[in-house]
């Protein structure tokens, strides 16, 4: 693995040998742009007055404007948010011009995109925030929703552990669904992403380089997402990707290289704490099972893992055609062995203006290879379990020579766990994944009335994902897949998938925008048409054994399997301002599905918001200190129909699976069984109120936002039981309910130092959300509860439930009894009903995974060239079920009824408990917690020859959690700890340079 570093450092070396030569130029102008801390602006740019030449700032705030004939001229650099500042320079060879920009009054002339366009931020009605590249998360960054984790009241980014390419759980307001997806609509570069996932990679957005993202911006309420309809339910995250700009050709080349280690293990017992217990408790023969080995499982099957992430990108301008390419790759190990993904991408945009840019095209590709190979994380599980008494290997062993339980016939022992190792070193998991998005816009402005602009936008995210699972014959893992014989001769695996998805939209809108002084009024208004196209198909292979021959009767009778709907959309917006104090602005869309019933299809999501710049008012706009008021009023409808099948309203029948056919005679028959269905089947719908406060003081250095909403979600979307008879099946997704969803949430910005050469900066912001559902009932006048979050080690067993009245996914779980000592008593629960008997009617709602409270705080430290950063992130009353502890932690686990010693969990000192108690609410744990994110350290060379600039930073990631809870990792989204992969904590040493 080495080598291939090697070559790619080699290559990145040349890369940038040629760039110097290349773009190595006498009669220049360079220099670097800097914010009121000092602080580099990346993408401001610096043009020559009267002329078409210019440069953008790299990353590190450097320019450079090349074939600059002898002479004085005027320099301008502009940055959004900033004031523009000129200055006079006279050119005789290479002349250096620095610049440093101060915000704007107010800050709030900066552009912000809302759907279907854009706004200044002092116009905006609704909920939205705004990140740029210049406040990203720093470090190893590998998936692009962790640029902004923690940055944005009301936004949640769970990470779905330290698997590379793993991706996230995002939640704005905490979503509004049960069972449906509660997903945000992500939309780049206007382009809606499909919301299926792809085959052979971990998470389809981890599929996207987050070093070719600019902004992101989160519409949060009604007001700014119902203009998108039928998918904006649970928000909408709209990301800008970089784009070239005026001037001459710009290299960038970023290095991050890192090294990821545990950051945290699971407690379980050492090899001398087995064997004392053991050789305390057990009988001779069980004391004669007891290896001489000590064993640390979790050291054997987590490493120290190296991530290398490359980026190479040129920027600029051909004439009347902005330009940026890139091409970067991601090579990361995963701390579990054998987990590794490599990871390459490519972007173009160009950016080209005709007729006096009256006719502008924006064109933006991005193609994404990547080849994974995914670990055995069944191993994590078992690394907790195997007994460390035992050494790895074990002479004479048929099961590629690693130590295995057996019975007394030399069989292996069903009922034990597998080595770890082998699981690992015998499994092997390989996907080669491809994508590719992006479109092209045209955006026309008629002469003969410049205020109209027509807008056709044509869009494609297209994907293919395969792979292969091959598991040799004489792997002991084999005999767990459905190898009933036990026999060394079970055959092994190997398996094939393979999927594809075709994605396309096509949008045409008018917008038409004028200023009419004589009422002194401004008119936006915008209608459009959309048509989005979502196709799946996968291909269904047959079961082969190591060797290549068929198992018997798994070749499939259909080879694709394919679906597909439609959505057909109008939609149309007017925002109107007066005076620019008072804005009124309303939307309407209009959205057709072909999920659900013609009669049933079509669903009208309306909005309406009202804002009121109070700081503009004579009474306040004279105030030195105040410097932005403004109420933000809204209210709007959005709907959902994600993640449901796509014909659930058809009577249909499904072919039975091969081990599910009907003999007659001496022949085997595939049966037709008929599917759930209803047809009365509707748009999940939520409407949403929405209050807002934003502020700003002494010249914008103190400002933020207060926003408190209230959603209601009826017609629910839901999985529920049904009465026997009342359809195929006992459960059926359909309109369940309503929740209800109540929050606050409070940002600041702040600024409470600035001086020459040093400046710091903060921002911290909190949120609180109560999710209650209100109705569940899928048939009118029935009451049902739904059961969910199954667990390990008790199959058909839930300790999650959906009731009226409580938080989703509500722990239900009896009440523990504890004795005087202080330690719950095994098996003993309160009477919570008084009976006598303890049963079922004792479980009670206990707790919730979703916290009610989350916070997020970053700030930043500059003197002179160094820089300082950090961030952290706290979730306030979220539990989590310790299923480690309640499936491990007893002493039945220790010495088994199948005749195997296994470890334990240390939470078994804690309880002392000989037997499983699942339903205790002793395992469900308080999960709050504070965690640093990330700690960075960075150094600005600024030039270190006449066209390189450099730049250095330091990293670390994950660098602790403050929490009680005595699992492995209190952020887990479902809230059912088992067999958690590890976060890592992540070292980064980086470099950027700019040409």
């Amino acid at each position: 693995m080495g080598k291939n570093y090697s070559k790619k450092y080699v290559l990145l070396f040349a890369l940038l040998m040629l760039s110097v030569m290349a773009f190595a130029q006498t009669g220049s102008i360079s220099g670097k742009v800097v914010d009121e801390k000092n602080q580099p602006l990346p993408g401001a740019t610096v043009t020559i007055n009267g002329t078409t030449n210019g440069a953008a700032a790299d990353a590190n705030g450097n320019y450079v404007i090349r074939n600059v004939k002898a002479g004085t001229y005027t320099l301008t650099a502009k940055f959004i948010g900033y004031d523009v500042l000129t200055k006079s320079v006279t050119v005789s060879g290479a002349t250096s011009a620095d610049f440093s920009l101060l915000p704007s009054t107010k800050s709030l002339n900066e552009v912000v995109v809302i759907g279907y366009g854009t706004q200044t931020r002092k116009e905006v009605t609704g909920a939205i925030s705004t990140v740029s590249s210049k406040d990203f998360q720093k470090g190893t960054i590998t998936s692009p929703e962790q640029l902004i984790q923690g940055k944005i009241a009301g936004v949640s980014i769970t990470t779905n552990g330290g698997q590379p390419g793993s991706g996230s759980v995002i939640r704005i307001r905490q979503g509004a669904s049960l069972n449906a997806s509660s997903d945000p609509l992500i939309v780049i570069d206007g382009v809606p992403l499909s919301p299926n996932g792809i085959s052979g990679a971990g998470n389809a957005l981890s599929l996207i380089n987050p070093d070719d993202i600019e902004t992101y911006t989160v519409l949060k309420d009604a007001a700014s997402t119902a203009i998108y309809g039928s998918r904006a339910s649970n928000g909408v995250i709209i990301i800008t990707t970089k784009k070239g700009k005026s001037g001459a050709p710009a290299v960038n080349v970023s290095s991050q290289n890192s090294v990821a280690t545990t950051a945290n293990r699971l407690d379980v017992l050492s090899a001398d704490q087995v064997r004392q217990y053991v050789n305390a408790n057990g009988t001779a023969a069980q004391k004669a099972l007891l290896g001489k080995a000590s064993t640390n499982w979790q050291d054997e099957i987590y490493q120290k893992a190296f991530t290398t992430n490359n980026n190479v990108s040129i920027s600029g301008s051909a004439k009347n055609m902005p330009y940026r390419v890139s091409v970067g790759n991601l090579d990361q190990d995963g701390i579990l062995k054998t987990d590794h993904i490599n990871r390459t991408t490519t972007a173009i945009r160009l950016s080209p203006k005709f007729f006096n840019e009256d006719l502008k095209f924006d064109l933006n590709l991005n193609g994404t290879y990547q080849k994974s190979q995914f670990a055995n994380t069944g191993a994590i599980g078992a690394a907790a379990s195997f007994d460390p008494t035992q050494a790895v290997y074990a002479a004479g062993s048929k099961y590629n020579g690693y130590y295995e339980w057996l019975n007394a016939d030399g069989t292996l022992n069903p009922n034990a766990p597998r080595n770890p190792v082998g699981m690992l070193n015998d499994y092997h998991n390989t996907g080669n994944t491809y994508r590719s998005f992006g479109n092209l816009q045209t955006d026309y402005r008629f002469r003969f009335l410049p205020q109209l602009h027509a807008n056709l936008n044509l869009g494609y995210d297209l994907s293919k994902g395969g792979g292969s699972v091959f598991v040799p014959a004489n792997a002991a893992q084999s005999f767990n897949n459905g190898n009933s014989t036990n026999s060394f001769n079970t055959g092994g695996a190997n398996t094939e998938y393979h999927q594809k998805n075709y994605n396309t939209v096509g949008e045409f809108y008018l917008n038409y925008n004028n200023t009419f002084k004589s009422i002194n009024s401004n008119i936006n208004a915008t209608a459009g048409y959309g048509y989005y196209d979502f196709r799946t198909v996968t291909r269904n292979y047959a079961n082969y054994t190591a060797s290549g021959a068929l198992v018997a009767n798994s070749a499939p009778l259909y080879p694709y399997g394919e679906g597909r709907y439609t959505i057909e959309s109008y939609y149309a917006r007017l925002i109107y301002t007066y005076d620019s104090k008072y804005i009124l602005a309303g939307s309407i869309r209009r959205d057709g599905s072909s999920k659900f019933a013609p009669n049933l299809r079509n669903a009208t999501f309306p909005s309406v918001a009202f804002t009121w710049r109070m700081s503009d008012e004579d009474f306040l706009k004279n105030s030195k200190d105040l410097s932005d008021l403004k109420l933000r009023l809204s209210y709007g409808i959005t709907g959902q129909q994600d993640g449901i099948g796509y014909y659930g309203y058809i009577p249909s029948y499904y072919l039975s699976d091969n081990t599910s056919k009907y003999q007659l005679g001496n022949s085997f028959y595939n049966m037709y069984t008929p599917s759930a269905y209803d047809t009365s089947l509707r748009w999940e719908q939520t409407s949403s109120y929405n209050a807002g406060l934003d502020y700003g003081f002494f010249d914008q250095r103190l400002s933020g936002a207060i926003d408190v909403y209230y959603k209601k979600t009826k017609n629910l979307l839901g999985t529920v039981y049904l009465p026997v008879g009342a359809n195929f099946t006992n459960l059926l997704t359909t309109n369940v309910g309503n929740t209800e969803t109540k929050g606050i949430e409070f940002s600041l910005n702040a600024i409470p130092v600035k001086t020459k050469d040093f400046s710091w900066t903060l921002n911290y912001n909190v949120a609180y959300n109560k999710n209650t559902i209100t109705n569940l009932s899928a048939i009118k006048g029935l009451v049902v509860t739904v059961p969910t979050g199954g667990i390990s080690g008790a199959t058909g067993t839930n300790v999650e439930l959906q009731s009226v009245g409580s938080t989703p996914n509500s722990f239900y779980v009896y009440k523990q009894v504890y004795g005087a000592n202080g330690k719950p008593l095994e098996g003993v629960y309160a009477d919570l009903n008084g009976d006598g008997v303890i049963n079922d009617q004792d479980r009670y709602l206990y707790k919730s995974p979703f916290p009610k409270v989350t916070m997020g705080f970053s700030t930043q430290f500059d003197y002179k060239k160094w820089s300082l950063n950090a961030v952290l992130r706290a979730n306030l009353g979220n539990y989590a079920y310790n299923n480690t502890a309640s499936n491990l932690g007893v002493a039945r686990n220790i010495i088994t009824v199948q005749n195997t010693i296994n470890n334990a969990s240390t939470d078994y000192y804690n309880t002392l408990f000989s037997n499983n108690q699942y339903l205790s609410d002793y395992y469900v744990q308080n999960a709050s917690f504070l965690r640093m994110d990330n700690l960075g350290l960075g150094y600005n060379f600024g030039r270190i020859a006449k066209h390189v600039n450099l730049r250095l930073n330091a990293n670390v990631q994950n660098v602790f959690v403050v929490t009680k809870y005595k699992g492995i990792d209190p952020e887990i989204f479902s809230g059912i700890d088992n067999s958690f992969y590890p976060r890592p904590r992540t070292y980064t040493i980086g470099f950027n340079l700019g040409l």
